[in-house]
């Protein structure tokens, strides 16, 4: 294991004060010139309404704060020659992180365009939230980032997820105070019960309390400072408290802080990797107290402005238009003296850069920022090993959830050296059948573990917590540093994470148009205990919509999976474990479940994506079907094969095709999805003018979205949840949603041409089967003798 870096105490010499200060100062220049210069980045001539950008983006308010705790940071790793990752986490914080990753170097050797010089810095003013530029916060264009700044919240569980396995990297997170009051961040404290000082790096949150929001107070800067205080020891953190606004003290205050919580840290892990100390540490939390808009113009139009709200995004407006807001801004800028941090020719000057690591311990290079030149693939064993046997279909059932526990357990158990492969999920994993996973690992916990607990210790690489926010947000920040992950979640609670998810789609949308940025693993989420088989639970379990919601993003990013079984869930989890860039949704049942496909069989269905399965229809190939009988997800796909039996019983001329869907992006069109079918595939499968019965998952409207330019769109009708449920049986739940076999009948009846005189009789048996349904269940409590008994019959 390797040993935590120590150094002692290393306060700055006024030398290194005076070269800490010039990088900040140079770095609050950089920020403001992005927001407002289109031309004459270095002042060299007096400012003129031409030099300032036509529109007026961008957040100053936060950038100072970043800044400094750049320069900070920037001391330390160069001093202690430290692996280190930061999260931005105050939204719209772009002017700072851009503003050093310019001056570090590391944004030039990114885009040369944007050189280290008077050139590259125009460049790098012009280009800031203007068409064609970058956005105005922290981005995937922005090197040394994991994180995406506009959405708030989730800055903390990423930098946990970064320290999972990574027993050599500091991750520092700076968290906003806005940020702060968000319901994810609030849980995020949390996460240090969770970090293996043995295993797992540290993680150093930066609190920076800047007093506002947007036009609002923070309730944290509001607190009584001991109030904080005694919050913050609460959560299990060693509080160190910087503050004030006199720049040379609180670069004093902020090295001493920065070196005591480092030193800290690594008495911590030396105790536990060395000396075998254990329980858990309590890990220390910088408080960084400054001004709003810290060193921007004081006041405006009369108004104060430093230190309040109204510096938030663009502290003097209409600089164009207004001489005296343009006088101002000239004056704030040249405050900065950039004449002393940049030579003629605009590159930084020596004392400018002192503080500056080299190499890949800046900030902006660190390779752990771009996980996938880290990724190494899993160790996937043949799917043989864990197939289940399938001498005819639908015969035999398994719980496909735990089949697929075992295939996880055995990746487990394979990277258990290289620790870069964890399981999590809100407090599950046994509920969906994943249970096979504690003979190779246990659930990571540093609290007290009790004589009654199980599968609990300091060292595992599941994790489990009730809170869906932080299972997101530790997995995104596992995989864009460059390991693997799976998410298993009840289906209707997973909707908690679905602005994380649209955070993290965009992420890897942008990051996939950007050549520098090297794949990472996808994220893999595992949706069970799902609507049909929530019975016993309820209304309130009852919801499938989230892969409408997935379905709505980026087509090249989104994948969404209903494997029907056992072994096409094992040949889906292969396929999307070793997939990169992606998010993949995977809705598998984990209630015994019909084995339909062997384990060859499943392999090529599920490379189709869609098709045929000829040996539960009755259209032998030489005529086209009466009717097709689409299906996707497996209690629709029971409930398709068990009318395709009733059919071939009672309607034995009539010729039935049964189409069975895996991944549902091939039911769009190739133009709109990479996975989505030509006309001519989806007609050869579901024929131009035939009627179609489809027998859906969840809503059924998505069905008919994703199909709707289909030229046989018209003849298609779908059965799926319609928000009809409650506590009642299994049987009864696709009853009240009219997708059961006998409404699937009715309907093959009511929408083939000629067949609802000829088969009158039919029709009407299969309504008093739902008839006699409703009154048996309400007597016994169980579904019928032949819906609980049934077999696939052929």
């Amino acid at each position: 294991m390797r040993k935590a870096k120590r150094q002692g105490r290393t306060a700055p010499t006024p030398e290194e004060l005076q070269g800490l200060d010039a990088h900040w100062r140079a770095a609050n220049y950089l920020a403001a010139g992005q927001i407002y210069l289109m031309s004459n980045p270095l002042l060299k001539e007096p400012l003129q309404p031409e030099h300032i950008k036509p529109r007026l983006l961008g957040h100053w308010g936060t950038s100072p704060g970043l800044n400094f705790v750049h320069t900070h940071l920037n001391r330390v790793v160069k001093a202690r020659d430290l692996s280190a990752l930061c999260i931005w986490g105050p939204g719209h914080g772009g002017p700072a992180v851009l503003a050093n990753s310019w001056l570090e170097g590391s944004y030039s050797e990114t885009y040369p365009d944007v050189s280290r010089d008077e050139a590259g810095m125009a460049r790098l003013f012009r280009q800031f939230s203007f068409p064609g530029g970058v956005p105005s916060h922290v981005a995937p264009e922005t090197p040394g980032s994991i994180h995406e700044g506009g959405e708030l919240g989730y800055s903390l569980a990423h930098a946990y997820g970064a320290a999972l396995d990574n027993p050599g990297l500091l991750v520092a997170c700076v968290i906003g105070d806005g940020e702060a009051e968000t319901g994810p961040l609030a849980a995020s404290w949390h996460s240090n019960k969770f970090l293996d000082p043995v295993h797992d790096g540290a993680v150093l949150p930066i609190l920076h309390l800047n007093g506002y929001k947007i036009a609002n107070p923070t309730v944290l800067a509001r607190l009584p400072a001991p109030e904080l205080d005694e919050l913050l020891r609460g959560y299990g953190h060693d509080p160190l408290h910087v503050e004030g606004d006199n720049p040379h003290s609180v670069h004093l205050a902020m090295a001493e802080a920065m070196d005591t919580a480092l030193d800290r840290i690594a008495h911590i892990q030396d105790e536990a990797r060395t000396s075998g100390v254990r329980g858990r540490p309590r890990w220390p939390v910088i408080v960084l107290r400054t001004p709003k808009g810290w060193t921007g113009p004081a006041e405006v139009d009369g108004e104060p402005v430093e230190g309040t709200w109204r510096s938030h995004q663009v502290p003097l407006a209409e600089v164009r238009e207004n001489p005296e807001h343009l006088r101002q801004l000239e004056a704030w800028l040249r405050s900065y003296r950039p004449e002393e941090l940049f030579g003629t020719d605009g590159r930084p000057v020596p004392e400018v850069l002192a503080c500056v690591p080299d190499g890949t311990r800046r900030l902006g290079a660190t390779p752990h920022a771009n996980g996938g030149l880290l990724l190494r693939s899993l160790p996937i064993p043949p799917l043989e090993e864990y197939a289940v046997p399938v001498v005819k279909p639908g015969t035999s059932l398994h719980e496909p959830t735990r089949v697929l526990g075992g295939l996880l357990a055995r990746i487990m158990a394979d990277t258990a050296d290289r620790r870069d492969f964890r399981v999590v999920g809100p407090d599950e994993t046994a509920s969906n059948r994943l249970d096979a996973l504690y003979g190779s690992t246990d659930k990571v916990w540093q609290e007290a573990i009790l004589p009654t607990d199980e599968h609990l210790a300091t060292d595992g690489r599941v994790m489990e917590v009730l809170s869906e926010h932080l299972c997101q947000g530790w997995l995104e920040g596992y995989l864009l540093t460059g390991r693997h992950g799976f998410f298993s979640s009840y289906e209707a609670f997973v909707h908690i994470v679905d602005s994380m998810v649209n955070q993290h789609i965009k992420w890897l949308k942008t990051s996939r148009q950007l050549s520098w940025r090297a794949p990472v693993a996808s994220l893999n989420y595992l949706l069970t205990s799902h609507v049909w088989r929530q019975d016993h639970n309820g209304f309130s379990h009852q919801d499938p919509g989230f892969v409408d919601h997935i379905l709505n993003k980026s087509p090249e990013v989104v994948r969404v999976y209903l494997p029907p079984d056992a072994n096409t869930l094992l040949s889906v989890a292969d396929h999307v474990l070793r997939s990169r860039d992606y998010v993949n949704v995977v809705v598998a049942g984990k209630q015994p479940c019909f084995d339909w496909l062997s384990m060859a069989d499943a392999r090529a269905h599920c490379a189709r994506g869609a098709g045929i399965w000829e040996w539960a229809g009755t259209d032998d190939g030489t005529r086209e079907p009466d009717v097709v009988l689409g299906c996707a997800g497996d209690v629709p796909t029971m409930e398709v094969l068990a009318a395709a039996a009733l059919l071939r019983a009672h309607l034995p001329d009539l010729a039935v095709r049964v189409v069975n869907v895996v991944d549902m992006t091939r039911l769009m069109p190739r133009e709109a999805h990479p996975h989505g079918m030509t006309d001519p595939e989806y007609d050869a499968l579901f024929t131009r003018d035939k009627p179609v019965i489809f027998a859906y998952h969840g809503y059924p409207w998505l069905i008919h979205r994703l199909a709707y330019r289909r030229t046989g769109h018209a003849d298609m009708h779908v059965r799926g949840y319609k928000e009809s449920g409650t506590t009642t049986t299994p049987f009864d739940m696709v009853v009240r949603n009219d997708l059961d076999r006998y409404r699937l009948v009715m309907d093959v009846i009511d929408r083939v041409p000629g067949l609802a005189v000829r088969a009158g009789s039919v029709r009407q048996a299969m309504a008093d089967v739902r008839t006699r349904h409703h009154a048996w269940i309400r007597e016994h409590g169980t579904d019928l003798p032949e819906v609980a008994d049934w077999s696939w019959p052929y």
